[in-house]
């Protein structure tokens, strides 16, 4: 697997802010010269996530999550590193050279995802050719400029259209059934599963096609709707249809609309309402909902009103309420009967639409006008039984303002308190690990000492030889530090981030990454310093070091080379006070 330039990881750390990338997807508040917030890969109740702009670098004294902007958009988005290094270097305008994108890609994955371009390539010409496919389009308004920005297509009618024109070969037909473009008959035959249908292709995170979704154009054809079966790429209940159509056309995603529809979605970009992404023919899932606050801090469900749109509202707040975390808000827009976010937006036009999303139901009242449906709360078996289902609902809500609320309000309706979290009575354990608070920190030795100076000022590297005279020591961690040393003078602009981005993959990566997010008093002038006294000790031990190895071979042999003499004598005439042999 070819490794993508050190060159140019150290030029994407250096371009990149961790600070807006963390800052994107979790609220921070500034502390001093860092930013803290409530980690977001465990529950905590207080926050103990860490991000440092001089550093570049996040650390959760809580759990010991760290890294780079890169490990973290791994963690967070849940990329593969080529990936994130993607998504980072289209967010500062660099592009990952494509020789490494290439050797470094799975090779059935790169043909999984080249059979579905080319796919969506035939689709969209299909449309061009297609007066009937065109007209379905003009009569719900879609101009063309959405059809390029969705990257609309129609399936022609027949078995084997997309199967003559990509199906080139055996081992291109078997890759176009994995991508889930086939169906097969009980006589084993093979045939196109999208068939006189509008074509959306559905875009993962990078803009690529993993799926398709068909609808027919006539309603006497069913079903309405055929979506592509899982497949190695594509699982619905991770997805959401328009989600990179949104990033596109916002710097800053302020809120999402959830709705149920391919033409929901574009009927609102069409008329300026480019939030909207929708579930793919499911109920919103866990991952639909992170996947949705990971994005936006406000999201709206619309639904319709009947019996069905509130059961897939309640579905909704069952996958929200564990994520309501401060600063997260989730409202609820139930349409007339008959209605659906195509037709209000034709209508009432984008100002309709957007009156409608502001008297939308917040999710508390939502929550507690469902728990309370069929409860008589004037009295106390009323009162209680609303209290008793709200309880492990309320439950699931992470500690913070709005789980003080909600128990709050539960309190107002019913007169009964939901036991909360019992008060620290002592200091939690993570507190007690957490380096340099309330304890001194531990001894380090001459070399831990050493490599941690180079991680907060990698140029005092710079200060000492490319080849030190200790680096033949026989003490742990010295191979590291002088790699270290000679990797600042290969690459003397070097960051911290970039420094420690160099050793991922190796068992070095993770303690380095720990030394790095320590707390380190003095500044550059204070570690210069002690770097060189370091230095300079280790470098007496070295000298000692051969010194013993060179008396030991003059015992056990007898003899020294004429070179070995002479080192020995230099050797013995730098101890002070000593006396050669």
């Amino acid at each position: 697997m070819a490794r993508i330039p050190d060159a140019f990881i150290d030029d994407l750390l250096a371009r990149t802010d961790i600070v807006e990338v963390v800052g994107s997807r979790v609220p921070l508040k500034r502390q001093g010269k860092e930013f803290s917030a409530r980690c977001p890969f465990h529950d905590e109740r207080s926050p103990s996530f860490t991000v440092s702009p001089v550093k570049q670098f996040y650390h959760c004294f809580g759990c010991g999550a760290h890294g780079t902007a890169i490990s973290f958009v791994m963690q967070y988005d849940r990329l593969e590193f080529l990936d994130a290094v993607d998504e980072l270097a289209k967010r500062v305008g660099m592009e990952v050279p494509k020789d490494t994108q290439q050797r470094t890609a799975d090779p059935q994955l790169v043909e999984l995802y080249a059979v579905l371009e080319s796919a969506t390539t035939f689709y969209r010409q299909q449309l061009t050719a297609s007066a009937k496919a065109r007209a379905y389009f003009d009569a719900r308004g879609v101009d063309e400029s959405i059809r390029e920005k969705f990257q609309l297509g129609y399936a022609p009618d027949g078995f084997e259209a997309l199967k003559n024109a990509l199906g080139t070969n055996p081992q291109r037909l078997a890759m176009l059934e994995r991508a889930g473009l086939f169906s097969k008959n009980d006589a084993g035959r093979v045939y196109d599963k999208f068939r006189d249908r509008v074509m959306f292709p559905i875009h993962d995170r990078r803009g690529r096609p993993i799926a398709f979704g068909g609808r027919v154009i006539d309603k006497e054809d069913g079903p309405k709707y055929l979506n592509s079966p899982e497949t190695r790429l594509f699982h619905k209940g991770r997805e959401l249809y328009g989600l990179w159509q949104v990033r596109g056309a916002n710097s800053k995603i302020e809120r999402l609309i959830v709705v149920e529809g391919y033409m929901d979605v574009i009927a609102l970009f069409q008329h300026g309402v480019t939030q909207a992404v929708a579930t793919l023919g499911t109920a919103t899932t866990s991952e639909h909902a992170e996947l949705l606050f990971r994005n936006a801090p406000d999201v709206y469900f619309c639904f319709d009103g009947d019996r069905a749109g509130r059961g897939a509202a309640w579905k909704a707040v069952e996958s929200v309420l564990p994520r309501m975390k401060d600063g997260r808000q989730a409202f609820f827009l139930f349409l007339p009967e008959g209605e659906d976010p195509d037709s209000i937006v034709r209508n009432e036009g984008r100002d309709g639409f957007e009156a409608r999303l502001q008297g939308a139901t917040p999710l508390s009242q939502f929550l507690f006008d469902s728990l309370a449906d069929g409860v008589n709360l004037a009295t106390l078996e009323g009162k209680g039984r609303l209290a008793e289902r709200a309880k492990p609902l309320l439950a699931q809500i992470p500690d913070g303002a709005f789980a003080d609320l909600m128990r709050q309000r539960l309190t107002e309706l019913t007169g009964v308190g939901v036991r909360a979290a019992q008060p620290e009575t002592h200091v939690p354990a993570q507190r007690a690990r957490t380096p340099g608070r309330n304890a001194p920190p531990p001894k380090r030795s001459l070399v831990r000492s050493a490599i941690l100076y180079l991680l907060h000022a990698p140029a005092l590297a710079l200060e000492v030889s490319a080849d030190p005279a200790f680096a033949g020591l026989r003490q742990p961690g010295v191979p590291l530090l002088v790699e270290l040393i000679r990797l600042v003078h290969a690459r003397p602009d070097i960051g911290v981030a970039a420094l420690v981005e160099h050793f991922v993959g190796r068992e070095e990566h993770e303690p380095l990454q720990k030394l790095a997010v320590q707390t380190l008093p003095g500044g550059d002038s204070t570690w210069r310093a002690e770097l060189l006294d370091n230095v300079a000790n280790l470098d007496k031990a070295a000298a000692e070091q051969r010194t013993v190895e060179l008396r030991q071979k003059l015992m056990e042999s007898g003899r020294l080379s004429d070179d070995e003499k002479v080192e020995l004598r230099d050797l013995l005439a730098q101890r002070p006070g000593a006396s050669s042999t």
